[in-house]
């Protein structure tokens, strides 16, 4: 509730909003998933293969909305799948922002 007060006072950006953290058991499956589903093409270090490196320092650059984009949506033209039917909009914004140490 809080956070919607605030984004509707303008107060906070879309990037300065941390993502209500999913219950625990789907954090651990989450976790899991970036591991070995995401390390798969991204390295099981995230330090790069396939796809990019995703570490945090990697990312900094990039907005939490296209992080987000990526990863539900996929790229056309690459091997990134769109991962929509197996994460929500909102577990992928929480991911992201435990990738980019947020939370």
């Amino acid at each position: 509730m809080h956070r919607t007060i605030f984004l509707c006072l303008g107060l906070l950006s879309q990037a300065q909003v941390l993502a209500d953290p999913p219950p625990q058991e789907r954090q651990e499956t989450l976790r899991n998933m970036l591991r070995h589903d995401c390390g798969a093409c991204h390295g099981l270090t995230l330090k790069g293969g396939l796809g990019p490196a995703l570490l945090a320092s990697d990312l900094a650059a990039k907005s939490d909305d296209y992080l987000v984009d990526t990863i539900q949506n996929g790229r056309k033209g690459t091997a990134m799948p769109p991962w929509k039917p197996f994460i929500s909009e909102q577990e992928t914004l929480w991911l992201v922002q435990t990738i980019l140490k947020r939370h």
